[in-house]
């Protein structure tokens, strides 16, 4: 069986370990999106500490689909040069790096724009109504996505992941729970995928033959009225059917009640997904132990482990698991005189 620090290869992608930096908000970028010093610091850090793929945070496909205005976007053609110079740097040292296209929808809290989702139904009394959307502006959505993959490629990334967990607009169609539309885009299960599939299906026309798609999707909504792990597994197959090429299993946010956390705590829904929709997996929620990461990729638990507290701890996470497990790599210059 493989180990963390194996390679690992999907399509044309292929990272020199199975480590990847979980995408993670900052709230620092520029206010009209484009990226700022600390963005070129915080990936070029963990690039430089031996992370195998860096996943740039969620980034706005719209204006109003950033989560707030300190939040990146990739809505312009203006963003491109800055997110073009993060991913130089991290290729410079051997990492590969993705982003992740995000659309906030009604957890939105951009102030001159009104937010959006399926059903005019707030996240919690602390947020916003949001607008309903209609079909058209349905389709102007999905052409942003479409777009902010165009300028993805531009900028040179190895890899998209589209952003379909946590509460945020695709997540909203997905779940019951948000989504009381009764046109085609609402009811079944069927129709809450019709959007989704759509964004899948638009990002892949703009991708290179070998770059492969990801997905980030939250495993279960932990609620009754929502969607549950074994209905998610039944999505996946249709994502995957769709383009999506590797699924990145989180879970919950489209609800204020968060999950009790523990080492792993999503592990068994990563595992569950590899298995029954036969698709590969990051498996992402408290997986800092390298002995638990170790773990899981040996077992064939997950095919990639993303790392997100840790690293924002120890931006050289990656070379911190290699010691406590007895591997050797590589730190770039006089780095390595600190081992």
């Amino acid at each position: 069986m493989p180990s963390l620090f194996d390679p690992f290869e999907l399509k044309g992608l292929q990272l020199k370990n199975r480590i990847m930096m979980s995408p993670m908000c900052q709230y620092q970028a520029n206010e009209d999106g484009t990226v700022a010093e600390w963005h070129y610091v915080h990936y070029g850090s963990r690039a430089v500490g031996g992370v195998g793929l860096v996943m740039v945070e969620a980034s706005g496909v719209e204006n109003r689909g950033r989560i707030t205005t300190r939040d990146v976007g990739i809505f312009s053609d203006t963003h491109i040069p800055g997110l073009r110079r993060i991913v130089d740097f991290c290729h410079t040292y051997g990492a590969k790096i993705g982003i992740q296209l995000a659309h906030a929808g009604r957890k939105s809290e951009v102030a001159e724009e009104p937010n959006v989702g399926p059903s005019a139904i707030a996240f919690s009394e602390k947020y916003r109504v949001p607008q309903e959307l209609t079909v058209e502006e349905i389709q102007q959505i999905v052409e942003a996505f479409g777009q902010a993959a165009r300028r993805a490629v531009q900028a040179g990334f190895d890899t998209v992941e589209i952003h379909g967990a946590h509460g945020y607009l695709i997540h909203e169609f997905l779940s019951p729970i948000s989504n009381r539309r009764t046109d085609s885009y609402g009811g079944s299960q069927t129709n809450r995928l019709r959007f989704p599939l759509e964004v899948i299906a638009r990002v892949k026309k703009e991708l290179p033959p070998g770059m492969p798609l990801l997905m980030r999707v939250s495993a279960t909504e932990y609620a009754a009225d929502g969607y549950d792990v074994s209905d998610m597994v039944e999505m996946v197959k249709q994502f995957k059917e769709a383009g999506v090429d590797m699924i990145d299993v989180s879970s919950g946010g489209n609800l204020p009640v968060a999950p009790v956390q523990y080492p792993g705590y999503q592990l068994a829904f990563a595992e569950q997904i590899r298995k029954q929709a036969e698709i590969g997996v990051i498996t992402v929620g408290r997986m800092e132990s390298p002995q638990l990461a170790e773990e899981t990729i040996r077992n064939g638990r997950a095919d990639i482990v993303a790392v997100a507290r840790g690293l924002l701890r120890d931006p050289h996470w990656a070379k911190t698991a290699a010691v406590a497990l007895g591997v050797e790599m590589e730190m770039p210059g006089v780095y390595r005189m600190g081992y």
